[in-house]
């Protein structure tokens, strides 16, 4: 695997390994539909008016929803273990997951539904228990960005090490543009992959940016590996092919990367399939 912000040995996710959700039983999304064409899932579905009560009003806050406007935040933390088992059901899981570290040992824990844009966010304090329970629509969960806002607004640097070729330039761009950012503007994209870095760089860019506190794995058409730095709007951004071999290694200096967030064109035709479930099985 070639060296880049973030290696784990052997292509392992040993380094990223993301925290249990906890309660329900992962979904497999292939079976979505036949899951709810039970007679398991009509027992359950009996029993649960507020979540057929609920399902129109998520289509039409996706319907609604853009890239740009606020997220809109659904609590199901006290419904009935019946609701939200149903409700894990008919959302699913989706291809992005991860966690964001927030202040006092609160882990907001975020995965995408099967709906892109439509997100369950379940957030555990310091010892492990659950203490909020979401859904969300948005581009991506407000706790991803809060988390991201903990972050250093400023990096510092000594000398380089020994064996340093091109290190020092990379930080001082991306000093500058982590000044210059603003959020909404377009990110500034350092591609490793054409920028020749030696283990010397590598290890001191590291050093110098840190860890951060948010995490996030899409899986798709490979693997996309987003990690917050310690340094505020800085991202490694890792592309990964089947093989577990990295295809492209960049840093972003922006707001939440695309790679991890949904679009507009998302939204809509989430409204319709959640729509579609509802009436299949809803009505």
């Amino acid at each position: 695997m070639k060296a880049g912000f973030w290696v784990a040995p052997d292509g392992a996710d040993d380094a990223i390994t993301l925290l249990p959700i906890g309660g329900e039983e992962a979904l497999d999304t292939r079976r979505e539909v036949n899951f709810l064409a039970t007679r398991s899932a009509a027992e359950l579905i009996a029993r649960c008016p507020t979540v057929a009560e609920l399902l129109p009003q998520l289509a039409d806050a996706l319907a609604a929803q853009t890239a740009q406007e606020p997220n809109r935040l659904f609590d199901i933390t006290d419904l009935p273990a019946d609701d939200r088992e149903l409700l894990s059901q008919v959302v699913g899981e989706g291809e992005v997951a991860g966690v964001a570290v927030l202040t006092d040992g609160v882990v907001a824990q975020v995965q995408e539904s099967v709906m892109a844009g439509l997100w369950r966010v379940r957030f555990t304090d310091a010892g492990g228990a659950l203490v909020a329970d979401y859904l969300e629509i948005g581009a991506i969960p407000q706790a991803v960005r809060k988390a991201a806002e903990l972050a250093a607004a400023d990096i510092s640097f000594g000398a380089p090490p020994q064996g340093a070729m091109n290190v020092m330039p990379v930080l001082a761009e991306i000093r500058e543009r982590m000044a210059a950012h603003t959020p909404g503007a377009a990110s500034h994209i350092i591609n490793f992959s054409l920028l020749p870095m030696s283990e010397a760089d590598m290890g001191f860019l590291q050093e110098t940016l840190g860890d951060g506190p948010v995490r996030l794995v899409s899986r798709g058409y490979g693997t996309c590996r987003v990690l917050a730095t310690g340094a505020r709007n800085v991202w490694s951004v890792q592309f990964f092919n089947a093989m577990d071999t990295i295809i492209l290694d960049t840093l972003e200096i922006g707001d939440v990367p695309a790679a991890a967030c949904a679009a507009d064109e998302d939204f809509h035709d989430s409204a319709e399939r959640l729509r579609e479930i509802d009436e299949a099985y809803f009505k």
